[in-house]
């Protein structure tokens, strides 16, 4: 079987990093497997790809999307595949890189097929409240309700509809996942799991580094395009906390440790899910991915030049 890398892990964990070294080392091309990286309108504030980095290896998917259409994990999926697909016809290594476990998974797992939700449904239980859905849930889907955190509006709301519009429970459904590649390649994974408390302060200083680097002006930008603010690119980390700052509702420095502290804990919930939800199988490299253990890390993927 031809072989995919995954390097997976939090944000500001050193991925890209690895990826390019790797790439340059194998002669590999490097895919986007992150939610933000995807959308051409947030080249500062996903970190994607420097021009210099682009130019030491080829990447693909990286802001391919406009930012006012939101794309799912089921359409990245289609497009990896793709693009995995023609990069093995010409002999090479597709090296997936990038920090959304959702997207991973559905590539690798495939989706669960669920029908399309009942229209009356889906109306019926987005003009409830969140509080009233879940309540209904735990009626109806008790191992949902236990697993869904009280405010967590949209996975309850998700969780209900499917078992009003179909009668089985979105658990059920998952259990027959379709469209996975998993068993046509040969995996080299990794998960990057570096210590807290470096990751953090990369969090924080990379930041700061992406406001001189134009994260204002991008944020200004996106902001005169007037989305709307549900879309997954006006909720972008940094978005919403700068966008604060230029409609004067705070100060530059105020915006930047909102933001910092909004990097900090959505890395600590990715953290959290790279460290139990892969398989138990997949090598994790703890230590801080600085230059003199790249070579300790790639030695795990198992890929020689």
């Amino acid at each position: 079987m031809p072989p995919l890398v995954v390097i997976a892990g939090p944000t500001a964990s050193g991925k890209s990093a690895l990826a390019l070294a790797l790439a340059q080392q194998i002669n590999g091309v490097i895919v986007n497997a992150d939610s933000a990286q995807i959308y051409k309108d947030l080249r500062v504030l996903s970190a994607a790809p420097s021009d210099a980095e682009l130019r030491r290896a080829e990447h693909r998917l990286y802001g391919v999307q406009d930012g006012a259409l939101p794309c799912s994990a089921a359409e990245w999926a289609e497009l990896a595949k793709r693009e995995i697909a023609d990069i093995h016809s010409s002999g090479r290594t597709p090296i997936l890189a990038g920090g959304t476990g959702l997207y991973l998974r559905t590539l690798l797992d495939g989706i669960a097929p669920v029908p399309a939700i009942d229209a009356e449904v889906r109306a019926r239980v987005r003009q409830g409240s969140t509080e009233y859905n879940r309540v209904k849930l735990q009626a109806l889907d008790p191992g949902a309700a236990e697993r869904l955190g009280p405010g967590d509006t949209v996975r309850i709301a998700r969780a209900l509809e499917v078992i009003l519009s179909t009668g089985r429970t979105l658990r059920e459904w998952q259990k027959e996942r379709q469209g996975g590649i998993a068993g046509t390649v040969e995996l080299h994974p990794i998960i990057l799991l570096p210590p807290r408390k470096w990751l953090y302060a990369r969090c924080d200083d990379r930041l700061v580094s992406m406001v001189g680097h134009g994260a204002v002006t991008e944020v200004e930008t996106l902001l005169t395009l007037k989305l709307n603010p549900g879309l997954p690119v006006m909720r972008a980390i940094g978005v919403r906390e700068l966008s604060g700052y230029l409609l004067g509702e705070a100060t530059l420095d105020e915006a930047v440790a909102a933001g910092q502290q909004a990097t900090r804990r959505y890395a600590k919930r990715q953290y959290t899910w790279f460290a139990h939800q892969p398989p138990a199988e997949w090598p994790r490299f703890k230590e801080a991915l600085d230059l003199d253990k790249l070579q300790d890390a790639l030695a795990l993927i198992g890929l020689e030049a």
